[in-house]
């Protein structure tokens, strides 16, 4: 079904299912064509509980 057929709720219901099976934003967004923000904003919009970050939190010093 394309994004023009599909409601909003349809849409956030679709990625936050996606993401709590274990998608990374990322992912998310090279499947959906959307950008990281608005991924990221309509996973908080949804109700989605986020993970916490894969990588390392700072960059270790040269």
């Amino acid at each position: 079904m394309s994004e023009t057929n599909r409601s909003r709720e349809q849409i956030l219901t679709e990625l936050r299912s996606a993401y709590e099976r274990g998608a990374s934003i990322r992912s998310l967004v090279a499947e959906t064509g959307r950008s990281y923000g608005s991924v990221h904003s309509m996973l908080r919009e949804s109700g989605t509980r986020m993970r916490s970050r894969g990588g390392p939190n700072h960059r270790r010093a040269s």
